[in-house]
């Protein structure tokens, strides 16, 4: 009972995460007057930092997409996940039932369980700090100097390897000058966002900054059993920053602390068959739902500390300390069936913590470039949950703590060598030391929900896993490329890298139904660990590219070629089973044998034509075109006791095999400031959400359309905006749940006698979805003193 009683201490604890407000940059120390890129980024020369320091895209022989804060301002971006729909080959959206936890997939690499044993696939960094957790990463877009989305495996500049990509959310320094920007948002379903922040000088070293964010909206429909909002949003978010040096001086130093609190309601999914025992209709809004859980009551909270020196040692050698603590603490009341009933209802907390540290050394002279470096990183991820069966058996749950830390190390290093002006040769390694540790406690009640979730059920027989165990993994994993540049304004390249994530332990997995290999009838320590854990993953990643300016920087184009061997690949699911003869829900993590990606990426930013009519007139296009031909060469899965390769009738996950945007905006002088209307395309081709493809809940081709009208006074004083997002209202489904019954091999979905799909855990029928909002139409304001 330990557990139970630490697990209701950690609920009554406050915690928080790094939800809408990000650190401020601490990793760079970019000069203001870098080039940033307009707001259409047509120059090609936005500044980045994807190998830690500052070069032009073309420079960097790295597949990376770049936006800045005033493009994103522009087209009235929201929050990151507006990015997946102008970067090829990526998906960024909301979880399935939550409204900050991020499923993040690069060219076929991600993760989309949030509960603690899994890592993700796609790093998302806040001003070089790593996000461990899913919890909060879906984060708002403002006061952001740029975002860069780099994709393929990470691991050689980076703190933590990232197998799949990474996401860098870099925001602005503070200014040298007094500064106040108040903005302000209104919109459809009641949207009502304000942003307040400034900052001071406080002698010529010292810069002292802060920011109060208030970001609301109704919900796009409504919970008919409870009376809540459905989709809305409801944030409170705070920070402040200290710096100190920077701006020609050899030293800067931040401190940056924030806080958060969502207090959005619960994300209900829409039922796509009508009740199997009740027979409730199937609703005519997808954003509305039927669902009646409301404990525990949803919130997120997190707050965090981080502390970025860097230092020039010399005109060649940089020294970086990034050092950072964050913790979150989230709770949900997950409704899988979207009724009434307790048919299959999940209350669960979330508890989250990291401590990092890392460590770099910058060298760059003559034809030598490069960083050696250290991580560390402390984290824990702790998960509790009930699973409540109440119409199956009367009050029946399923109750898990799932306690997994991670702790882990690296040494990382990677050089560039400049044979002449225009070949040069880049290699680097990593090596990484994985330890993970889990404490997963499983235990059955009758008469109610557990205790920990305020549920008067009692302990039905004893734990179905009470497990404690830990497991080290440890990978060098390398990367090397070539790059020639036959005039400065165009980069041919070729690159090979390795991509490695850890193994762990599988929260849901239940012990009793370990196998018993030893065949005496008493299942060993040694064969439950290796029933609930899994295998560490990697990828072997080649990858060919251009990019290049063309007519003076007016055109710039990015190509890139891709061919990756993904093996024991990481995918997690839920699937009904039986507990000691009782019907439960548990735990199946696979290793999938063997995955192949090859594909191709294009993207451009042009000047269609400038000064045509009055001196100041711009058209522009940006355009990005993903292909991913992703498949599983082998998935090994246990058919009534026999390994067989289903590959054939398994798809990946998250990844369309195509993804196309286009944005075309116009500039034109108006009295004395200017306005800018653009319009922004974009298209995916068919998404699976899961492995084994289903028909009710994958989504076919669609196409999103957004638009934006923004004047800008003289100097920047202040801005008017009018945008909309998805005009046409298009209805696509981002994720969902399902527990139907279907064959084992194929996957097919095998039907009752009424024609609807046989629930396969609980009476009612768990098919649920989850739909990307709706349209969108919203006035921004901004004022600068």
């Amino acid at each position: 009972m330990k557990a139970y009683h630490s697990i209701r201490a950690l609920a009554l604890a406050s915690a928080a995460w790094t939800g809408a407000l990000a650190l401020p940059a601490i990793a760079q120390n970019a000069p203001q007057d870098a080039p940033q890129g307009a707001a259409d980024d047509s120059e090609g020369a936005i500044i980045v930092t994807a190998r830690r320091r500052e070069e032009t895209l073309v420079s960097v022989p790295i597949a990376v997409s770049a936006f800045s804060g005033d493009r994103l301002e522009s087209q009235g971006a929201i929050d990151i996940t507006d990015l997946a729909n102008l970067t090829p080959n990526t998906t960024l959206e909301a979880s399935r039932g939550t409204n900050s936890t991020l499923t993040a997939f690069i060219r076929g690499v991600g993760q989309q369980d949030p509960v603690s044993g899994f890592e993700q696939g796609v790093g998302i960094y806040l001003d070089d700090v790593y996000l461990n957790r899913p919890q909060g990463a879906i984060l708002d877009i403002y006061d952001v100097e740029r975002i860069e989305v780099l994709r393929g495996p990470q691991g050689t500049l980076y703190g933590r390897n990232t197998i799949g990509g990474a996401v860098k959310y870099v925001t602005k320094m503070l200014p040298q000058d007094f500064a106040l920007k108040i903005k302000g948002s209104y919109g459809t379903y009641d949207q009502a966002d304000g942003i307040i922040s400034v900052s001071a000088p406080i002698g010529d070293m010292i810069r002292v900054g802060g920011a109060l964010a208030r970001l609301s909206r109704g919900g796009f429909g409504d919970n008919l059993t409870t009376g809540q909002e459905n989709y809305n949003k409801d944030v409170w978010a705070a920070r402040g920053t200290f710096e100190m040096g920077g701006y020609g001086q050899p030293v800067l130093m931040r401190i940056t602390g924030d806080y958060t609190k969502d207090n959005s309601s619960a994300r209900g999914g829409h039922r796509l068959m009508p009740g199997q025992l009740s027979g409730a209709p199937v609703l005519g809004d997808v954003f509305d739902t039927r669902g009646g859980l409301v404990d525990p009551k949803q919130y997120v909270k997190s707050y965090g500390l981080s502390m970025n020196i860097t230092a020039e040692l010399s005109d060649a050698v940089t020294l970086r300390s990034i050092s950072a603590w964050r913790k979150d603490d989230s709770a949900s009341p997950i409704d899988f069936d979207a009724l009434p009933a307790v048919d299959v209802d999940v209350p669960a907390f979330y508890f989250n913590e990291q401590l990092s540290q890392e460590f770099q050394l910058l060298y760059d002279s003559g034809p030598l470039h490069g960083l050696l470096g250290f991580y560390y990183l402390d984290a824990k991820a702790d998960t509790a949950f009930d699973v409540r069966l109440f119409t199956t058996l009367a009050g029946l749950t399923a109750f898990t703590q799932a306690d997994v830390d991670t702790e882990t190390y690296a040494v990382f290093g990677d050089f560039t060598f400049d044979i002449s002006d225009q070949l040069s040769i880049s290699a680097g390694g990593r090596y990484t030391w994985d330890k993970r540790r889990a404490d997963i406690l499983r235990q059955n009640y009758l008469g109610g929900g557990s205790p920990v979730f305020g549920g008067a059920g009692v302990a039905f027989g004893a734990p179905s896993t009470n497990f404690n165990g830990q497991r080290e993994y440890k990978k060098f994993t390398p990367r090397v490329s070539v790059s020639y540049k036959p005039t400065p304004d165009h980069n041919i390249y070729a690159s090979y890298a390795q991509g490695f994530k850890g193994g762990g332990f599988d929260p849901r997995g239940v012990g009793v139904n370990a196998p018993d290999l030893n065949s005496d009838g008493i299942r060993q320590d040694s064969e439950i660990a290796s029933f609930l854990s899994f295998r560490p993953e990697s990828v072997e990643s080649y990858e060919v590219g251009y990019k290049g300016n063309f007519m003076n920087g007016a055109l710039y184009v990015a190509v890139a070629g891709f061919y990756a061997d993904y093996t024991d690949v990481q995918i997690p699911g839920s699937v009904a089973c039986s507990v000691g003869g009782i019907p439960s829900f548990c735990g199946v993590v696979s290793n999938a044998g063997k995955a192949r990606f090859k594909g191709l990426e294009f993207e451009s930013n042009a000047r269609l034509a400038q000064d045509f009519l009055t001196g100041g007139d711009r058209l522009s296009l940006a355009t990005a075109v993903g292909y991913i031909d992703a498949e599983y060469r082998e998935y090994i899965t246990n058919i009534g006791g026999v390994p067989t390769d289903v590959a054939a009738f398994r798809e990946v996950q998250n990844t369309p095999k195509w993804t196309a945007s286009g944005t075309l905006g116009y500039t034109t002088p108006m009295g004395a400031g200017s306005l800018y209307a653009g319009s922004t395309l974009s298209w995916r081709s068919k998404t699976y959400q899961f492995e084994v493809p289903n028909p009710y809940i994958d989504q076919k081709g669609f196409a999103l359309w957004d638009a934006s009208i923004v004047y800008t006074a003289p100097d920047d004083r202040w801005t008017l905006g009018l945008h909309g997002k998805n005009l046409l209202d298009k209805e696509y489904k981002t994720s969902g749940y399902t527990f139907v019954a279907a064959n084992a091999t194929t996957g097919a979905i095998i039907n009752n006698a009424a024609g609807f799909p046989t629930p396969s855990l609980g009476r009612e029928g768990t098919l649920t979805a989850f739909y990307g909002n709706p349209r969108q139409v919203f006035v921004t304001g901004t004022v600068k003193f």
